[in-house]
């Protein structure tokens, strides 16, 4: 047995025995992995590439903190609001219109912070009373939750894990917005339409009406959408006037979050700021984590042998590979398993387009969410709805599920076919 097997056995075993035998958080878990990674493979305690690893997704952890502060600015100033009682007015009279439009406000937190615990927590805990106003029993409303943030997190515009196996691999997170849309959309509108429409066509519209909370659109008009509308042209400001300088996603999310505290009710800045950093800091220790423990896989050569494995297995063994082995460890940390297996399956499909590959990767590592024993996506949602065993909520998900492993894998298979239609960069 090589030492670079008997390292990774052992930081494996340090990470499972810190998440599950001590409790500890998974961020701490991944320190701990790695410092006796770090010792096993006889680079004793490596400060400087601890620190490295720590800041290697400094830029991704910048994006979460700061569209976590707007969507909570959003959220307090009555924004989300407003638009759930105007969907439901609006489309009440097309049922499956209206369910879509409710699965694209349930994913949009996840889909500019790139965590499916923010789209469940924010959207998801004022669009879940809705749903089942509108007659959508608990168990498909907890369910809807949590495919929402499950593909919200891989949806345009940030998705982690595609950043973190971008990152690994040396490639720019451009031209994803295509085939990132064609993986997430579909399957979410098809998801919601078969949980919710033959439950909403019975809905009683007065009485779900009456319940709606129309105060904050009556009383601000439209400037209260105008943050929203102000994130959607700054995001696409660069793409369509390329002579503009890019701002970068986190000054983005801040100008859109100070002009969301004077379109709406009144908010203290500084409180919601205080109490979103709170809510992302797991998941920002996680990313940190995971920073360090590929730093240290790097360093002991763990990651080579991680990668070389990958690529010496024969085409449809890495089929099965990928299937089984990321969203299993998905199940620790979907980022963790982007880093620690997407990148080196990325590396094995090189002969394929890298951006598709890499979406449909980042796809198939979402499906960690909802894995046990941490299943982020499944419990959320549970805490949500008021349900105490989340574990009907994964039974529920089950088929979704393989519907989305499945989706991933045809979009590998067909990277090359697909890309002359579907890659702009």
């Amino acid at each position: 047995m090589s030492i670079e097997l008997i390292t990774f056995i052992v930081m494996l075993g340090t990470f499972l025995l810190g998440c599950f035998l001590c409790k500890l958080p998974i961020g701490i878990s991944m320190v701990l992995a790695s410092v006796a990674g770090a010792l096993i493979g006889g680079q004793g305690v490596p400060v400087v590439h601890l620190v490295e690893g720590m800041f290697a997704y400094v830029d991704t952890i910048l994006v979460i903190a700061t569209a976590m502060i707007f969507m909570r600015v959003i959220q307090e100033s009555g924004t989300l609001d407003a638009i759930c009682a105007t969907i439901v007015e609006r489309f009440h009279k097309v049922p499956a219109l209206m369910l879509i439009m409710i699965m694209v406000i349930i994913m949009f937190p996840g889909m500019i912070t790139g965590s499916s615990t923010a789209a469940v927590l924010s959207a998801g805990s004022i669009m879940a009373p809705v749903l089942m106003m509108m007659g959508v029993p608990i168990l498909e409303t907890a369910a809807i939750l949590s495919l929402g943030g499950m593909l919200g997190m891989i949806a345009p515009p940030t998705n982690l894990p595609a950043m973190i196996m971008c990152g690994g691999v040396d490639i720019p997170y451009s031209g994803f917005t295509l085939p990132l849309i064609l993986l997430t959309f579909p399957l979410a509108f098809a998801f919601v339409l078969v949980l919710g429409l033959k439950h909403v066509k019975k809905m009683n519209y007065a009485e779900v009406r009456a319940k709606l909370n129309t105060e904050v659109r009556k009383k601000y008009g439209f400037k209260i959408y105008i943050p929203l509308i102000l994130v959607v042209v700054l995001m696409v400001l660069n793409t369509a006037v390329p002579a503009i300088p890019d701002m970068g996603m986190p000054l983005v999310f801040l100008i859109c979050s100070g002009v969301g505290c004077f379109t709406g009710r009144k908010i203290n800045i500084l409180k919601v700021s205080k109490n979103a950093i709170q809510s992302v800091l797991p998941v920002m220790g996680i990313l940190m984590g995971v920073g360090m423990f590929i730093q240290v896989m790097t360093l002991t050569g763990v990651r080579g042998l991680i990668v070389t494995s990958c690529l010496s297995l024969p085409s449809w063994a890495r089929y099965i590979a990928l299937s089984t082995s990321i969203p299993l460890f998905g199940s620790v940390s979907a980022f963790g398993s982007a880093s620690v297996l997407g990148v080196p399956f990325v590396l094995s499909f090189l002969a394929k387009n890298e951006i598709i590959v890499v979406s449909a990767l980042s796809l198939i590592a979402s499906l960690g969410d909802m894995m046990p024993p941490t299943a982020m996506a499944g419990i959320f949602a549970a805490q949500v709805v008021g349900m105490k065993d989340y574990k009907l909520i994964m039974k529920k998900c089950l088929l979704p599920c393989l519907i989305i492993l499945v989706w991933g894998v045809i979009f590998i298979l067909a990277a090359n076919f697909l890309e002359p239609f579907i890659v702009f960069h």
